[in-house]
């Protein structure tokens, strides 16, 4: 016996993409530019730190946090947003983001909302942790598409009353990933008046937040502190994984209301695996630190700075506001896909696999997502192939 709740999860993205490319011989000499792991250095003294703390490895970790690594996201909260959180009941360190975006669903989602089915709103593309995390709480997911007509955010307002009226969490990333849309102020005021108005909590995925150009994205907590809204109305999911080139390190958090975070705690209490004592010494140090997050920044805008330069004359190519991808647009991403690993090595993800078919299309059918996360050189060397075989400029 087994359950059929998840039978209908399509494969995942990689193992997808393994299928559609590993069976033919790449062109050329292979250049990965499908995964987001970071490359660039993380700080040196990362391994000191852990040195210094790996006797901690023998002691059961606490389930919160240490009351240190609290204080050092609590504190980076209000130097990056100007919000005050307390460290004690409104932050919990987490074993990457991922961790979070699903148990907060399962400590959030009621099994029912006015009597009815509840609704989980999921932006699509979208990164496929917000399904998984629906389909386990029972929830209807509901795909809003995300094109370059709504500006690459779902347009929750444009769901009927029903929908919202049954929406119990809404899920919504920026920087969008794999889009790069940046949420602006008057998108977050809207989102969470909409929220006010249908009484849904917003889970909001800022973990591209410290990849942009420009002025730095607002934050979901900062807008809804402003506009004086229900403390326990947004919920946000941040990860050294981008911003420290640390995804191995698997360290995050999620912050929000007093009484969603008890909830979620107790959760974890149960359920959950907190980060080891050493690794947790280690992000204590790296949330305090800001040097190598504006050299990280700096390296990704010469990336951004190549892309422009060598996709100016692409049409529909939008120069990236924020995070570390390209979302080029072609006529069928897995064709496009195979077309260049067969005939230059260079190893794209097909952006249908990060999305779902609705009635309205699959909005990421015609496109593929290049991951900027290799050297310089690499990095020019595969886009340079990707203009030349895809768009012959």
């Amino acid at each position: 016996m087994f359950p059929e709740r998840f039978s209908n999860l399509p494969p995942y993205a990689f193992p997808r993409l393994r299928a559609l490319l590993d069976a033919h011989a790449p062109g050329g000499d292979v250049t990965h530019m499908s995964i987001g792991e970071p490359r660039h250095p993380f700080p040196d003294w990362v391994g000191t730190v852990l040195a210094e703390h790996v006797s901690e490895f023998a002691k059961y970790p606490p389930n919160d946090g240490t009351p240190e690594l609290q204080q050092a996201i609590s504190d980076w909260i209000a130097r990056r947003y100007g919000v005050s959180v307390d460290p004690g009941t409104q932050v919990m360190p987490l074993n990457g983001t991922r961790e979070g975006l699903y148990n907060a669903a399962m400590a959030l989602c009621p099994e029912q909302k006015g009597g009815k089915q509840p609704a989980v709103l999921i932006p699509n593309p979208f990164y496929q942790v917000y399904a998984v995390a629906s389909v386990s709480v029972a929830a209807e997911q509901v795909f809003v598409n995300a094109t370059q007509e709504t500006g690459h955010l779902p347009d929750y307002h444009a769901l009927s009353d029903e929908v919202l009226e049954r929406t119990a969490l809404a899920y919504i990333c920026s920087p969008a990933n794999p889009q790069g849309a940046v949420a602006d102020r008057g998108y977050w005021e809207r989102l969470i008046a909409l929220a006010e108005r249908y009484d849904f909590r917003i889970l909001a995925d800022e973990c591209y937040s410290e990849i942009y150009r420009g002025e730095a994205p607002p934050g979901a907590l900062q807008v809804a502190r402003e506009m004086g809204a229900d403390p326990e109305r947004v919920v946000i999911f941040h990860s050294l994984s981008k911003r420290s080139n640390l995804p191995g390190l698997r360290s995050g958090f999620v912050a929000g209301g007093p009484e969603c975070m008890k909830r979620i705690k107790q959760l974890r209490a149960y359920s959950g695996a907190p980060l080891p004592l050493p690794i947790q010494r280690v992000s204590e140090r790296v949330w305090a630190d800001e040097d190598h997050v504006v050299e990280n920044r700096r390296l990704y805008a010469e990336k951004f700075d190549m892309a422009d330069r060598i996709f100016g004359n692409v049409a529909g190519y939008a120069p990236p506001q924020a995070r570390f991808f390209l979302w080029l647009p072609v006529e069928d991403g897995e064709a496009a896909a195979l077309k260049l690993w067969q005939e230059t090595g260079v190893r794209v993800l097909p952006g249908a696999y990060l999305s779902r078919d609705t009635e309205a299309g699959n909005p990421g059918k015609g496109y593929i997502r290049v991951a900027l996360v290799a050297d310089r050189e690499q990095t020019e060397q595969g886009l340079t192939r990707i203009r030349d075989f895809l768009y012959g400029q």
